[in-house]
């Protein structure tokens, strides 16, 4: 069996539970208002930008419209158009906490089949990449180490999307960046 050491996890698994809300989680995130509890980075109209609780590599975010459906096909135009926009600014954030070689960017559509955990609401995975980020331990051992907490990681993001263009930096630090106008 491997075992990776993650101290900081603790806090996800011991937080407070979720009142019996059996709703898809990525309906049920957005109309709460602890956003860095939640990890929610920033909003936009119609999505918003979730790190994900379980990284492939620092800064792995998911890009999600709040309209609840597992097809693509189902969202309308100002929806997508807001979604696309979102992971755009996604990128730009990425760029500028992190600085990475590239990006793997994809939605996981059609439940098991495409390897999603969630597919009953559409998600984009945005996962920065750099040259060489896979070693030995993927590779011989089959196991990922992340090298930074997810605090540290929103922290960084947080920042990068609120010296975007077009945002506002909330009032409350715990609130996530409010998408407001274009990027330039």
């Amino acid at each position: 069996m491997d075992q990776v050491f993650a101290p900081w996890r603790i806090e996800w698994v011991e937080r407070e539970g979720d009142d019996g809300d059996d709703r898809c989680p990525f309906c049920a995130l957005p109309e709460q208002t602890e956003d860095r509890e939640n990890m929610i980075v920033a909003r936009s109209d119609r999505s918003f930008a979730l790190l994900n609780n379980y990284p492939y590599n620092p800064g792995h975010l998911m890009v999600i419209p709040r309209r609840h459906t597992g097809d693509y096909r189902e969202l309308d135009e100002e929806t997508l158009l807001d979604h696309a926009r979102l992971k755009q600014r996604t990128i730009d954030a990425l760029d500028a906490a992190f600085g990475p070689d590239g990006f793997n960017a994809g939605l996981n559509l059609g439940g098991d089949a495409a390897g999603g955990s969630i597919d009953d609401h559409v998600h984009t995975h945005v996962v920065p990449r750099w040259s060489g980020d896979t070693n030995f331990m993927a590779v011989i051992s089959e196991t990922k180490v992340i090298v930074e907490a997810l605090e540290d990681t929103y922290e960084r993001l947080h920042d990068a999307f609120a010296d975007q263009a077009g945002t506002e930096r909330p009032d409350d630090e715990d609130a996530a960046v409010r998408i407001v106008g274009p990027r330039s």
